[in-house]
């Protein structure tokens, strides 16, 4: 009987501790999520004073930095708060090496290795970058991944076309068309062609299935303006399938300003100055003295509707340039290496500018090719001109 009185108690007594812990485990403050981020970075081969600026990214836009600082012992740090994750780009230098990393409310830790260029642009290199403490930039890297697989791709059906590819844009530089369609119907060139169409099949698809499989966060908007470079009309689908929580989301209200800017017909153009390909600098009134209608295009080395566009502007500039048209194109290249290489394999026969972000800001150019057909008061009159539209407009307006 004492045995089992024992045994009793002692339950009792292991059933009291057990009550007590569960309710000492409810009393237990629950752990907040944090309301700010830290953001440290360690990074080797970087002088001390190596300035480095958190600049916003994932905006078609040009952003300014939100703060600054500099590494010291290869030791920097930045503090703030967010509403949601944001992307943001650590920019090393002037303009010397990007590191992007998206950031949310936590203590986030990046590493990396530079290695700065010899060379006199002073390029700065990084590898083994490892970011720890954002559970947001890991699922970034894991949902995009499959870039690496399209990288591949790219390169392989590359491969051998060089020389064709060489001949055929000699051909179209010097406007020999029948050249071109020498090259165009040759076994090579259709080969090329087919294996292009295919790879950016599943350039379109592998986007668009990432698209809608994060539709109802923002997710979804933010993998829209990432994947994208730029926005066309036809992207308009894409973003109505998001949910009211996506649109609202920060993403989602950037994504609508891009995919429905303000019409600007009917506002004065102020007067503005860039730089040409070798370093002049030309006054936007100066290049559209004396002239009826002025079209000022807004374009990219990498923009391929823009490349094709291009025929169109030298059709038009041929037939009524003597009639008082002029074209302006603005080019909002980054690398201007990248300009300047197109500008040789273009030719065009006007006026070429490098846009330094606040011209195209200043039109609230989100997406390219972008024009604006201006009249001698310098007032905009019509804009999203292309091909045979541009032609009947001038046509209509410049009636001999």
């Amino acid at each position: 009987m004492n045995t089992i009185k024992y045994k009793i108690v002692g339950l009792c007594i292991c059933l009291f501790a057990f009550s007590n812990n569960s309710q000492a485990q409810k009393k237990k403050p629950a752990i907040k999520a944090a309301t700010s981020y830290h953001l440290e970075g360690n990074i080797t081969g970087l002088e001390d004073g190596t300035t480095i600026k958190l600049i916003p990214g994932a905006t078609h836009t040009s952003e300014s930095a939100v703060a600054e600082t500099t590494i010291k012992d290869g030791k920097f740090a930045f503090t703030g708060k967010l509403n949601e994750p944001r992307l943001f780009y650590l920019e090393f230098g002037k303009n010397k090496g990007y590191i992007p990393v998206l950031v949310e409310n936590s203590k986030i830790k990046l590493t990396a290795e530079a290695e700065v260029s010899n060379k006199e642009d002073g390029r700065i290199n990084f590898k083994n970058e490892v970011i720890s403490g954002s559970k947001s930039n890991d699922y970034y890297k894991k949902e995009t991944a499959f870039r690496e697989e399209l990288n591949k791709d790219y390169v392989e059906y590359h491969k051998g076309t060089e020389e064709v590819s060489k001949a055929y844009s000699n051909a179209r530089v010097a406007g020999n068309k029948k050249l071109m369609d020498s090259i165009g119907n040759s076994p090579e060139w259709k080969s090329f062609e087919a294996k292009e169409k295919a790879f950016f099949a599943k350039v379109e698809k592998s986007t668009k299935d990432l698209i809608t499989k994060n539709k109802a966060t923002w997710w979804g908007p933010f993998f829209m303006l990432t994947q994208y470079s730029y926005f066309t009309p036809d992207k308009k689908p894409v973003y109505e399938q998001f949910s009211e929580t996506a649109k609202k989301s920060y993403y989602g209200q950037v994504v609508d300003k891009d995919l429905n800017p303000k019409s600007l017909i009917g506002t004065s153009v102020a007067n503005f100055g860039l730089k040409d390909k070798d370093g002049k600098a030309y006054n936007v009134k100066d290049i559209v003295a004396g002239k009826k209608y002025i079209l000022i295009d807004f374009w990219a080395s990498w923009c391929a509707p823009c490349r094709k566009e291009i025929p169109n502007l030298k059709t038009a500039y041929t037939a009524y340039s003597d009639k008082g048209f002029e074209i302006l194109s603005i080019s909002i290249d980054k690398d201007e290496k990248a300009w300047l290489k197109a500008l040789g394999q273009e030719n065009m026969q006007w006026h070429n500018l490098l846009d330094d972000n606040k011209v195209s800001n200043a039109f609230n150019v989100k997406t390219i090719p972008a024009t604006y057909l201006v009249d001698s008061k310098g007032v905009i009159i019509s804009d999203n001109l292309r091909g045979a539209a541009l032609e009947e407009k001038l046509k209509e307006l410049l009636k001999s």
